[in-house]
């Protein structure tokens, strides 16, 4: 571009707004007439408003501003009338969604008594009961986990071989709670664990196919109790487990009593005990039976403790091992008498957290 074409087109960037400016009063210029008496130039009427119209167009856009800020007003207050109805009504079915599950958990109590200590948090709940049914005494702690973190299984510090009691466990987790698990043998010196233990949902010796009167029991990753007799890894592995032990006998399947075996029903026959249950709205319901050694006159029968079970309502339960092994941490403190006198070392502890 030559300078003269850059001169050109800066005064016609310049003068542009000058030149559209003399346009507008050319083109809408309105007529004058000459007041001859005021000697004054009026406006000539035409399209222009007059001072009245003008002003009944300002009462109607007042009108009409008016009328919307009422509308919005009313809008407003009746969204605020809706949505608190509606708060209302989910308050509401919230209740009523939970009503059977409270009718529900009365009636378990009401089964059990009035609990003598309580353990309760976001995470779990816990009551514990005294049971006296005649022939034994015992305790019952009757488990509602909010958080299925809130139960574990655990080994000892040592790892496999080794073991410790379950207040050792209850303490150096930081649990509130524990009960003993699965069973155990002992070699060379060692204590190992029976058969499939699943701890971290991994298998500490990998998977043992069900033999004899053996049981898997333990919880899912959705917090469930599961259990029973598993010919392959993957039956098991279809349940998702999290943590698990196996002992004998199976006491209680889909409600209903199993059969338990001979063998079990006098080996001891009286012993003491630790069953662990469920029911239908996943609520765990742990008995412990006292028994003062293990010859058979103190303690309970597997069949008084699946009757007892059965009768709690529970739809499955597992008995987990027993005798000098069976154990009943709350708050620090045993609450059951342990037959040896004393806690005895076990490779396997449930433990409860608050």
């Amino acid at each position: 571009m030559t300078p003269v074409k850059r001169v050109n087109r800066f005064f016609m960037l310049a003068t542009a707004p000058f030149i559209g400016l003399l346009l507008c009063l050319v083109l809408y210029r309105p007529s004058l007439t000459l007041d001859l008496e005021t000697q004054k130039f009026l406006p000539v009427p035409g399209p222009l408003q007059t001072t009245d119209a003008i002003g009944r167009d300002l009462g109607l856009a007042k009108t009409s501003a008016s009328s919307t800020t009422h509308a919005i007003s009313t809008t407003a207050k009746l969204y605020r009338q809706t949505t608190a109805t509606m708060g209302t009504l989910v308050d509401q079915a919230r209740t009523q969604a939970a009503r059977p599950e409270q009718i529900y958990n009365r009636r378990i109590s009401s089964r059990l008594g009035f609990p003598y200590d309580v353990i309760d948090s976001s995470r779990i709940t816990i009551e514990l009961y005294r049971l006296n049914p005649g022939d034994y005494t015992g305790y019952a702690m009757k488990v509602k986990l909010k958080d299925q973190t809130a139960m574990t299984m655990s080994l000892p510090q040592k790892g496999l071989g080794s073991s410790e009691t379950t207040l050792q466990a209850v303490s150096r987790y930081g649990a509130v709670a524990g009960i003993n698990a699965g069973g155990f043998a002992d070699q060379d010196g060692k204590r190992y664990p029976l058969s499939t233990t699943i701890v971290d949902g991994k298998y500490l010796t990998g998977f043992e196919p069900s033999y004899k009167d053996l049981s898997f029991v333990g919880m899912n990753k959705e917090g469930k109790l599961i259990g029973g007799k598993f010919n392959s890894r993957q039956q098991l592995d279809a349940l998702e487990p999290r943590f698990g032990a196996s002992f004998v006998p199976v006491l209680l399947q889909d409600g209903y009593k199993t059969e338990i075996p001979a063998k079990w029903q006098t080996a001891p026959r009286r012993a003491p005990r630790t069953a662990i249950g469920s029911y239908k709205d996943n609520q765990l319901l742990i008995v412990v039976a006292e028994g003062y050694n293990e010859n058979g006159s103190s303690g309970a029968t597997l069949e008084e403790i699946q009757d007892k079970l059965f009768k709690m309502g529970v739809i499955d339960a597992y008995n987990l091992d027993g005798g000098g092994s069976t154990s009943l941490i709350f708050k620090g403190r045993v609450v059951n008498k342990p037959s040896d006198g004393g806690l005895r070392p076990v490779p396997t502890s449930f433990l409860f957290f608050k």
